[in-house]
């Protein structure tokens, strides 16, 4: 069931941050381009450079297409990415960078359901998009991005089973994820999940869910 959420409040900090930014990193608001780079590589290695070379990659809430720009960089021949995100401001600056074999389009992953539909995915990507979302309407989302991947989605959250060192981290605007819960629920739409929270220290969890 698509949730009922008429005002995106999700989208709420994204847009404060865009009007005091621009259409720029900040507006993204990864809090640095290290650890950025860092949860995109993370997803990229599970996944492997080989399933990423064929078929379609859609990035669920793409920014201004760093996703896009870091599997270029890592020199990986992607077939064709997709990005897609709430904020048409940076849908122009992702279309505006010209990266190869990408697309950019404005529109809400969480109230429509053809987001994920319409473009056929391999693979559905959330990288630090699921932040300011609500857990079970988070599940709702990932579950309806499953259904319409041929091949699996993979994507990452703050968890909250990590060191020590992370208690007490102001996180707004995000917020962190029962780990042993999303566990759980990868495990219940397929047998074949990849698990990896060590990069740091439980801080931030990846999964990789493909179908049986």
């Amino acid at each position: 069931m698509v949730p009922d959420l008429p005002h995106p409040h999700y989208l709420l900090p994204y847009r404060k941050a865009l009007a005091e930014h621009g259409p720029s990193f900040e507006a993204t608001l990864w809090r640095s381009r290290e650890a950025q780079r860092l949860r995109f590589d993370v997803l990229i290695d599970l996944i492997g450079e080989e399933g990423l070379r064929h078929g379609t990659l859609l990035d669920a809430g793409c920014g201004h297409g760093d996703l896009a720009a870091r599997l270029v960089e890592r020199g990986i021949a992607f077939e064709r990415y997709v990005g897609v995100d709430g904020l048409d401001e940076l849908i122009q600056a992702a279309n505006a960078r010209h990266l190869p074999h990408s697309v950019f389009f404005t529109g809400d992953f969480v109230t429509d359901p053809t987001v994920f539909s319409s473009h056929h995915p391999d693979y559905v990507l959330f990288c630090g998009s699921l932040n300011t979302i609500p857990d079970e309407t988070a599940r709702d989302v990932v579950r309806r991005a499953f259904e319409s991947a041929n091949h699996g989605v993979a994507l990452n959250f703050l968890g909250d089973r990590h060191h020590r060192r992370w208690a007490g981290e102001d996180l707004s605007p995000a917020r962190r994820f029962d780990t042993v819960a999303w566990v759980d629920f990868a495990l219940s739409l397929s047998s074949r999940v990849v698990f990896d929270q060590e990069y740091l220290d439980g801080h931030d969890v990846s999964l990789l869910v493909r179908h049986d």
